[in-house]
């Protein structure tokens, strides 16, 4: 059972500071791709009075790449980062995660910007109306209890995005737009394990751009998921690593599907000045596990997804290494 979308205003401003002007009001929302806010409005997950239409802000889609690093406006629709040719050659990880999200249509419209700020998703809370309300709702929509674990206090809703990791792993900042003015943070500080309120982002605050070093080419992304396309990640894995003379110079290991936010692993760098040897790849492996904390918020079993994650990361590392 789907809710009408009506009595719902549409604003569509040219520039970043008139988005923000008008995104003042408490009932006001971003509106992107909508791929995900507009199912969700449609299943009454959530609410807006009025939308923020940002297809006309051309200062959100813009790409710049010099020798210093790469900008990339939050605008961006993912099938333009697959296309584009720099980005393809300097960060091929970011090309990996992006054309594993959805479908060809979705990804026409679909932006950087919203998949880095994606909802959190849940087996209890992404359903119809009828079916949440029979469930007397959940914590993160309209009740008190966390149906996945209902003797805690918080949400356990995990995030889903797929390019978080990547960017993680490869030292991204992030431009944030907001009443204040505008700020620069890296990646990391855009999230909190809090499935209910996993991003920082001050209410009329808009993630502008993303930036980049000058070169990520020695990473990867992997991801399981039920259906082999058009399907959120069980656990995906980034992985970026440097090699110096046959030995580890960094690696870092991004997770996104598990947790309530996109997780950089600690612990990583007590892994430079090693060979990636049987020895090190089952030391990730136990690290991953240790970090991962999925819990039954999908159809698949927490502890499987689990171990796929450090599965998929034990490949990545020694196929980064073979590279």
């Amino acid at each position: 059972m789907s809710v009408e979308l009506a009595n719902i205003s549409i604003a569509r401003p040219a520039t970043i500071e008139e988005a923000v002007a008008l995104a003042s009001g408490p009932d006001a929302r971003y509106l992107a791709g909508g791929t995900d806010l507009l199912v969700n409005m449609r299943r009454g997950i959530t609410r807006a009075a009025r939308l923020i239409d940002l297809a006309g802000v051309d200062a959100l889609k813009s790409i710049s790449c010099d020798a210093s690093g790469v900008v990339v406006g939050a605008g961006v629709e993912l099938a333009r980062l697959i296309e584009h040719e720099e980005i393809s050659r300097r960060f091929p990880a970011i090309v990996q995660a992006a054309a594993a999200i959805a479908a060809p249509g979705h990804r026409n419209v679909a932006t950087l910007g919203g998949n880095l700020c994606l909802d959190t998703r849940c087996v209890y809370y992404n359903q119809s109306e009828w079916w949440r309300s029979a469930n007397a709702w959940c914590l993160k929509n309209r009740g008190d209890t966390c149906h996945v674990a209902p003797q805690g206090e918080r949400c356990h809703a995990a995030f889903s995005g797929d390019l978080a990791p990547v960017l993680l792993v490869l030292g991204a900042e992030i431009e944030v737009a907001g009443p204040a003015g505008r700020r620069r943070m890296p990646l990391a500080e855009l999230y909190v394990e809090d499935g209910r309120a996993h991003l920082t982002l001050a209410h009329g605050e808009l993630l502008v751009a993303v930036h980049l070093p000058a070169d990520g080419r020695n990473a990867a992304y992997e991801k399981v998921r039920l259906r082999g396309a058009i399907d959120y990640p069980l656990a995906g894995v980034a992985v970026a690593m440097t090699m110096q003379d046959g030995r580890i110079e960094s690696l870092r290991v991004g997770l996104t599907g598990l947790n309530s936010r996109p997780l950089l692993v600690a612990g990583t760098e007590a892994f430079a000045g090693r060979a990636v040897d049987d020895d090190l790849l089952k030391a990730v492996d136990r690290l991953v596990q240790h970090q991962a904390q999925p819990v039954r918020t999908t159809l698949a079993a927490a502890h499987y997804r689990r171990l796929a994650a450090a599965a998929v990361a034990r490949r990545l590392v020694r196929r980064l290494a073979g590279g």
